[in-house]
């Protein structure tokens, strides 16, 4: 098939390009990266055009501090529109929040739109955000009015929607989108990439059964939308004697605050480039996100192919990724105490804690971007014969 895949920014749609690429597809890869940096990201034997004076852009904004994501978003819809309207595809894959002119312009008179949503739908993650943001008391970055008025015109112009977990499938359902409408293709990690050593394996249950501090981590950005709240009041609640905390990922300015406070009780890192992440999972004998809203948390996939087992929540791929009491536990969201609770028992109960690290890394078979690329080309395939078979009955 020939597919475009429309995206401001990586994401994970690169991986994506490079897998179906592999697959012998014809690629084109519409980025806001320039041709370079897409290359050295990996993207296979995809073609790329770059709009890149809209990345320098959207990174000099940030850095000032200016809002601008009308005028960025829609700049970048219209750029990919004028591209698209160049070629014609079997299937143009957009991301929601870019995509507006691109299928205003163009439907799926150029191909079949598949639009890709990373997280709930939109109204959904603003309900969770604004709970959050009263019960903190700490502006967040939510979805503007604008936006939320924008991609639902995008849920509405594109043939199908893909989403990532049964979670995020259910909060389009809840929002009185047709399941018609929705594709699953759940995300996959580079399973080589993090597969440890026998050597760090068992070093890690080594340090289980000898009973030392329990070694609990967490990577992805520090904010109050990955439960930042809710681990800070975790690690108050367990202190330093029995367990250590570590943080690796870039910092929001709205946690600086608890930051500071909890310097003494965990470490915090910087955000780390994806291939060194390895030596990080390496160090950890437990993974815990206590995320309040996710569409697919990559590195939940990262830390099963890394033999670490997993606390985290309901809301976002937990409930698709973890098997309970075999490959870690599912909590509710906004439950510290229950947390704590389960870190508690990983620590009193170290035989059984090593058994499943053992089990992790003897059975886990985590899912790569070969077989999302897989899943994709199957959902393209079915969509794109309906649409054919469509359009005979009309002309008969």
């Amino acid at each position: 098939m020939k597919i475009a895949i429309v995206v401001q920014g990586r994401l994970w749609a690169f991986d994506l390009a490079r897998a179906l690429s592999d697959r012998g597809h014809e690629i084109t890869l519409f980025t806001s990266y320039p041709e370079w940096a897409a290359r050295r990201f990996g993207v296979g034997n995809a073609e790329v055009r770059s709009f890149w004076p809209h990345g320098v852009a959207t990174r000099l904004a940030e850095r000032l501090g200016i809002d601008a994501e009308s005028a960025l978003h829609s700049a970048f819809g219209r750029w990919a529109a004028k591209e698209i309207g160049r070629g014609s595809w079997d299937v143009i894959h957009c991301w929601s929040g870019v995509s507006l002119e691109l299928l205003q312009a163009h439907g799926n008179s150029r191909g079949t739109t598949i639009l890709a949503r990373g997280s709930t739908h939109i109204r959904t993650q603003a309900r969770i955000l604004e709970a959050e943001e009263r019960r903190t008391g700490v502006p967040l970055d939510r979805p503007s009015k604008w936006m939320i008025d924008r991609e639902e015109q995008e849920y509405a112009l594109a043939d199908k929607i893909v989403i990532l977990s049964r979670f995020t499938h259910d909060s389009f359902i809840s929002e009185k989108i047709s399941p018609a409408k929705l594709g699953l293709v759940p995300l996959g990690a580079d399973c080589r990439a993090f597969r440890p050593s026998q050597e760090i394996v068992e070093q890690r249950r080594q340090r289980i059964l000898q009973g030392d501090r329990l070694r609990v981590m967490h990577v992805g950005t520090v904010c109050f939308r990955k439960g930042m709240w809710d681990a800070a009041e975790i690690i108050r609640n367990l202190g330093i004697e029995r367990f250590q905390f570590r943080f690796v990922g870039a910092m929001l300015q709205e946690t600086k605050s608890l930051v500071a406070e909890l310097r003494g009780l965990a470490e915090f890192i910087p955000k780390q480039p994806q291939h060194d992440l390895v030596n990080y999972y390496a160090w950890a004998d437990v993974f815990f996100a206590p995320t309040l809203e996710d569409g697919f948390q990559i590195v939940l996939g990262q830390v099963g192919a890394s033999a670490l087992p997993i606390l985290t929540t309901t809301n976002g791929a937990g409930p698709d990724l973890v098997k309970e009491g075999q490959t870690g536990w599912v909590l509710p969201i906004r439950s510290p105490a229950a947390f704590a609770e389960r870190l508690r028992w990983c620590d009193t109960h170290r035989e059984e804690l090593a058994a499943m690290v053992h089990h992790l890394y003897s059975q886990y078979q985590p899912r790569d971007w070969s077989d999302v690329a897989y899943d994709f080309e199957r959902m393209c395939q079915e969509i794109v014969f309906q649409n054919n078979v469509c359009v005979v009955a009309k002309e008969t």
